[in-house]
C-alpha cells in the first residue's frame, strides 16, 4: 500500500497526467487538444474509472479526468498506463478552475459522476449542475454537446431538473431508477467505486443526460 506521500510523487512521473502547478501544464494541454479529435471530460472524477473505461472503449477520443485529489488520480492514471491506454489523460485542478486549460468550444461530452450534492441550501452554487458551473460548461462545450449526470442523491437530481427548466435546456434522457428499467451502454455497465456501495446499500440511482 503507497503512501499518500508517494503517490504525489510518482504523479509528478506520470505522462498522462497535468498539474495545475506545474511549470508549462497549458501549454501541453493546448498541445494535446490540437487534434481534431472529440474531448470528453469527467469532472470530479475521484478514480477516474469512467475515464479510463471509456477510453478503452472509443480509442479515437480523448478523455480527460478532472480531480483536486492527486490520491484518487493517481489510481486511474497508473491503470491507464499499465493497461497502455494512451488516450486517457487526467488533469488535478479544482473543477472551476477548468476555462483556464480547456479551450472555448473544444468539448463533446461532459460526465458528472457522483458529484457531492452539498444538501444544504447555503452550500447549493458549489453543486456542479448549479448555474455558475453550467455556465462555466456552456463556454467549453461545442454546439450540441452533452452533460451526464449519475447520482444517488434525490435532492440533487431534482435540484438539478430545476435548473435545466430555467435555463431551458434539452432532456435527452432522464431516469429516475436506472436499473431498475433500462440498460444503457456506458450507463448500466460502468459502475464507480462510489457506485457499487450506494448499490450494496439498496438506493435507486437517476441519470440525466442533457444538452
Amino acid at each position: 500500500m503507497r503512501s499518500k506521500k508517494k503517490k504525489f510523487e510518482e504523479l509528478k512521473t506520470f505522462n498522462n497526467v497535468f498539474e495545475w502547478n506545474t511549470k508549462g501544464v497549458k501549454k501541453k494541454i493546448k498541445k494535446l487538444l490540437k487534434s481534431k479529435k472529440e474531448v470528453i471530460l469527467e469532472l470530479g472524477c475521484g478514480k477516474g474509472e469512467y475515464t479510463v473505461e471509456l477510453a478503452k472503449r472509443y480509442p479515437e477520443k480523448i478523455f480527460i479526468g478532472v480531480d483536486i485529489q492527486g490520491e484518487r488520480i493517481w489510481k486511474g492514471a497508473k491503470e491507464a498506463i499499465e493497461g497502455n491506454i494512451p488516450n486517457a489523460y487526467f488533469l488535478r485542478t479544482q473543477v472551476e478552475n477548468i476555462p483556464e486549460y480547456i479551450p472555448k468550444k473544444r468539448v463533446k461530452e461532459i460526465w458528472l459522476t457522483f458529484p457531492d450534492p452539498f444538501p444544504k441550501d447555503r452550500q447549493a452554487k458549489k453543486r456542479l449542475t448549479s448555474p455558475r458551473f453550467l455556465d462555466m460548461y456552456k463556454k467549453i462545450l461545442k454546439k450540441g454537446g452533452v452533460i451526464n449526470l449519475k447520482t444517488d442523491s434525490q435532492g440533487l437530481y431534482e435540484y438539478t431538473l430545476e435548473q435545466i427548466e430555467e435555463k431551458k435546456l434539452k432532456i435527452e434522457e432522464n431516469n429516475s431508477d436506472m436499473y431498475a428499467s433500462s440498460d444503457i451502454e456506458d450507463i448500466t455497465d460502468i459502475k464507480t467505486t462510489f457506485e457499487k456501495k450506494h448499490l450494496e446499500k439498496g438506493k435507486t440511482i437517476k441519470y440525466l443526460r442533457f444538452v
